[in-house]
């Protein structure tokens, strides 16, 4: 079989090998979705948001008949409505937030995991995109809209302040709200505003301002943007909501919106692996992407006369690292709408150049050049197995520059939109 030839097909072909993964790592009979590729792993919910996003994408683009998603969209919700929400250890969830990992069986609390403010953030975006969807006026699209409505109600966000202004990363049953604050740019961009659009437990006006204030103004190889490392920070809030011409007080003194800082972040990562200060392998203006995933290590080992220190998994970033050579096709796949120009001759490059990072669920969410291979014939290390995470961002990311799809759908949500407005953003679609 000959590989695709268009930009349009290959992004046709992988979405649909993307898509593949949310079709087999689901357990039909109540809608969790595998954290990872991996025997006896546990669910994850904010790959389950992330699959929800993908749901209208695939039957748009006709690769999941529209009943299939409907069917699967309302196990889903009906499992989250129904699941047990409180203080024990082995509940699901707790004042309307869920825990980061659940059993993919029974979804109870999994890995002695937390009660996740951002992982349920993700779901309940994914939650609300498939509501935007199913706008029918049949009993099961129905139900869908209501369920998804009744479970973002639910969530107590100010619970969630602790107490305090800024709002924080999470709880244990065990030891209560863990320290750390969601502080400094980074992806609970979407979290404050799902926060802010509340109709029954929202976040006071106040509580985005403090985010904001702590933010980091950077220049970085002659790019002025707001600054984070990772690539992921830059695209997550993105998969839902069209930052394009839309800006809050902060970037109003910017004079750019978030939509601009991550094209500028994007070339930031190209420029980075151009310059390639550590003199890793393969990097270049075709090889690029920093970002959070699975790696080799950890491990040191001496190659060719460089001692390297390899890390596992790890929120890989620019300039500063951490950086040990790992790249990401996912991660640069999820910019491709801020900077298509750089983004697509990068994901041709690796099928001709790293055909072993392509697999049946799209591209391997990680590979190392600088690592030794493991078997013949292959351009380094190559992460073994799949991480939802990796997959979830791609399908909604690819369709939101291909049709715009999901933005379209997201724009239409009245808590998006409220919660954006009581954030100060102004111009625009708004």
């Amino acid at each position: 079989m000959n590989p695709p030839t268009s930009n349009d097909a290959v992004l046709e072909a992988l979405q649909r090998d993307l898509f593949a993964y949310f079709v087999d790592q689901t357990n039909p009979v109540n809608g969790l979705v595998s954290d990872r590729t991996e025997e006896g792993s546990a669910a994850s919910i904010a790959v389950v948001g992330f699959a929800l996003a993908g749901y209208p994408v695939a039957v748009e683009r006709g690769y999941w008949p529209r009943a299939a998603a409907v069917e699967r969209t309302l196990i889903t919700l009906r499992f989250f409505s129904n699941s047990p929400q409180g203080p024990e250890p082995d509940a699901t969830g707790f004042k309307g937030f869920y825990y980061h990992f659940l059993d993919m069986q029974t979804g109870r609390r999994a890995w002695q995991s937390e009660l996740s403010t951002i992982d349920t953030t993700f779901l309940l975006a994914g939650m609300l995109t498939v509501a935007a969807y199913f706008d029918r006026e049949v009993d099961d699209e129905a139900e869908i809209r209501a369920l998804a409505d009744a479970l973002y109600r639910r969530v107590d966000w100010t619970w969630a302040q602790d107490r305090g202004t800024t709002v924080t990363h999470g709880w244990m049953p065990e030891s209560g709200f863990l320290a750390f604050r969601w502080e400094g740019y980074d992806e609970a961009l979407i979290l404050y505003v799902l926060g802010l659009g509340s109709p029954t437990h929202p976040l006071p006006e106040h509580s985005y301002t403090a985010w904001t204030s702590s933010f980091a103004w950077k220049t970085i190889y002659g790019h002025e943007f707001l600054y984070a490392g990772p690539l992921f920070i830059h695209q997550f809030s993105h998969v839902w909501i069209d930052f394009r011409d839309i800006q809050d007080a902060f970037m109003r003194s910017t004079s750019i919106d978030y939509f601009e800082n991550s094209r500028r972040a994007t070339y930031v990562q190209q420029e980075h692996a151009v310059r390639n200060p550590l003199g890793f392998e393969g990097y270049g203006k075709l090889v690029w992407g920093l970002t959070a995933g699975d790696g080799p290590g950890p491990e040191s080992r001496r190659i060719n006369g460089v001692d390297r220190h390899f890390f596992g998994y790890r929120a890989r970033g620019v300039p500063d690292g951490p950086d040990d050579g790992t790249l990401a096709p996912w991660g640069v796949i999820a910019s491709l709408p801020f900077a298509p120009e750089i983004v697509l001759p990068a994901i041709r490059h690796w099928l001709d150049v790293y055909p072993e990072t392509r697999t049946p669920y799209g591209f391997i969410g990680s590979f190392n050049p600088t690592y030794p291979a493991q078997s013949e014939g292959a351009s380094g290390w190559v992460c073994p197995v799949h991480y939802g995470l990796n997959q979830g961002p791609n399908v909604p990311m690819i369709e939101n520059y291909r049709s715009g799809l999901v933005w379209r759908l997201m724009r239409r949500c009245p808590y998006i939109v409220t919660g954006l407005r009581r954030a100060g953003f102004v111009h625009g679609w708004l």
